[in-house]
């Protein structure tokens, strides 16, 4: 079937009838001045040259030319071809620590950026790199929950990422196997895709660490990859408090300090098969992604769309070669033409 894609701009063909009285009106105009002049025909003699067929040979060729063009604006369509779409990718749960020790500075200065910050902007920075995979945000400290569930949605991910703020968690700790539980649990249940978790921690004041390897290494038995980003700096920095001021020991009046656990941190990777990045490694984001590019990928989701055939390429090719031929052709008589007589005059006996 055919049909336009903007069929308004076909109003534009009433330019050709428009141009056509307009040139009328000019040829007639000129035939007026001429006998203005004198004899007609006497005054052709004087002007052996100018051709009386030319100028509607070019007009037609330039009208022809406007109607392709205004043809290949409107975008015409010459039929529906269905295409089919198949989207492949792998599914990435990433759980972010929010305990308190997350507000500290992720390096030696005390003023410094603070963990969390750190942490959206690497995150952030990663979901973009994410290609038709799904992903999910999980959030854990004492207690894990899910903030969103595995999705390709990746601007409500990133909303939700930025929405984390370990001052109103209430129940604090770091219970990373709780956070890695919670992650199997939430994939789906194709076999046949690429999962893993990206914890990011700083892996201190870690609740129940045997139970955290043996989360690790369930999950990398059940396929799933375990990749650890460690966050802040192995140098001691105090706590900032809702107060505005530092947390402070109720036992002994000292400012509690916090640093990053590398250690621990790596030894988790290693137990769920992943990898640990130092997320003040300028390369921490590409070596994460390379990892991710293990994974197998498997069909995410196929969607057929409705594709329509382009004409407008025909239209625009051959009013650009209507326009070329017109620029060859010029006002005045073919010479060569001149030397042939088609009807003979007869010699009278």
């Amino acid at each position: 079937m055919f049909s336009f894609a903007y069929p308004g701009l076909l109003f534009l063909l009433l330019l050709i009838p428009f141009f056509v009285v307009l040139y009328t009106w000019a040829r007639y105009a000129r035939s007026k001045k001429i006998k203005r002049f004198g004899n007609p025909d006497v005054l052709k003699a004087l002007m052996p040259d100018v051709s009386p067929y030319k100028p509607p040979v070019k007009l037609t060729l330039e009208m022809a030319a406007l109607f392709l063009i205004i043809f290949a604006l409107a975008r015409p369509w010459g039929g529906v071809k269905d295409e089919k779409t198949v989207k492949e990718g792998i599914e990435v749960i990433i759980a972010v620590d929010a305990s308190n020790s997350m507000l500290a500075s992720s390096t030696s200065d005390e003023k410094g950026i603070d963990r969390m910050r750190t942490s959206k902007l690497i995150l952030e920075k990663l979901i973009n790199r994410l290609d038709n995979d799904r992903v999910g945000l999980i959030v854990y400290a004492g207690d894990a929950y899910t903030l969103i569930p595995v999705t390709n949605d990746y601007v409500s991910a990133k909303m939700f990422l930025n929405s984390i703020d370990p001052s109103q968690i209430d129940n604090q700790g770091t219970d990373i196997g709780s956070a890695i539980r919670m992650a199997q649990s939430s994939f789906s249940e194709n076999k046949n895709i690429g999962k893993a978790v990206i914890l990011i921690t700083d892996a201190e004041e870690l609740e129940d660490e045997p139970g955290v390897m043996n989360a690790a290494e369930k999950a990398a038995a059940d396929g799933i990859q375990i990749d650890v980003v460690g966050v802040g700096s192995s140098t001691p920095v105090p706590i900032p408090s809702k107060t505005g001021s530092f947390m402070m020991d109720p036992t002994t009046g000292d400012r509690v300090l916090t640093s990053l656990n590398e250690e621990l941190a790596a030894t988790i990777a290693k137990a769920g098969k992943g990898i640990y990045v130092n997320a003040s490694n300028r390369d921490a984001l590409n070596e994460l992604d390379k990892q991710l590019d293990t994974l197998k990928k498997a069909s995410l989701e196929s969607s057929i769309s409705a594709i329509h055939d382009e004409l407008f390429p025909i239209f625009a090719c051959f009013a650009l070669a209507l326009l070329v031929l017109d620029i060859f052709i010029l006002d005045r008589k073919i010479g060569w033409l001149d030397k042939i007589t088609f009807f003979k005059k007869e010699n009278p006996v």
